[in-house]
């Protein structure tokens, strides 16, 4: 494996790991917990780019779905991932797939950057909402309410730290893997 790839499974690694630590800081508010989890997987998105945020997002849930206990509460396993907050665990994968993807093509740009956090966390809240809704039976607005409403918030807030985190620590990661 050449050095450079190997790298990066590494980064995929810590950032997956990192997912599984912001899942242990959580508030539980009702069926859909504030955690940390969503700083990460931005993070890996803007670091990784697409397709290594999405394989570290990926590996995350497949570490879950085996049964590790990295989702919130020290939880795993299938019965957790097609439970209530099973849409929002699906919805990481995707929105580390597309922060990654807006990042790269705007050149790492703070405008870009910023449109990535709001739209991957948008995806976030676009897969978790209805699935809650669709696994609760709850009418829409419950939905919202329950599932979007009271993190709005807190996810500005964390996209806020995202970008600058990454806009930080990008060079001195970029100088890192650049030096053998």
């Amino acid at each position: 494996m050449p050095v450079e790839k190997l790298r990066m499974v590494v980064l995929a690694s810590l950032m997956a790991g990192l997912m599984a630590v912001g899942a242990y800081i959580h508030v539980p508010i009702g069926p859909v917990p504030i955690v940390l989890t969503n700083l990460f997987v931005l993070l890996a998105g803007l670091f990784l780019g697409s397709r290594w945020g999405i394989a570290s997002a990926g590996l995350y849930l497949f570490v879950g779905a085996i049964g590790m206990p990295v989702f919130y509460g020290g939880k795993g396993g299938l019965a957790h991932i097609f439970g209530p907050t099973g849409g929002y665990l699906f919805g990481f994968v995707l929105c580390a797939w597309i922060a990654g993807f807006i990042s790269e093509r705007i050149r790492h740009r703070l405008g870009g950057e910023i449109l990535a956090v709001i739209i991957g966390s948008l995806i976030i809240y676009g897969l978790g909402v209805p699935w809650l809704k669709m696994f609760t039976k709850m009418s829409w607005s419950k939905a919202l309410m329950v599932g979007m409403i009271p993190f709005l918030i807190g996810d500005a807030i964390k996209a806020c730290v995202v970008v600058v985190l990454a806009r930080s620590v990008r060079p001195i990661l970029k100088r890192q893997l650049t030096n053998e």
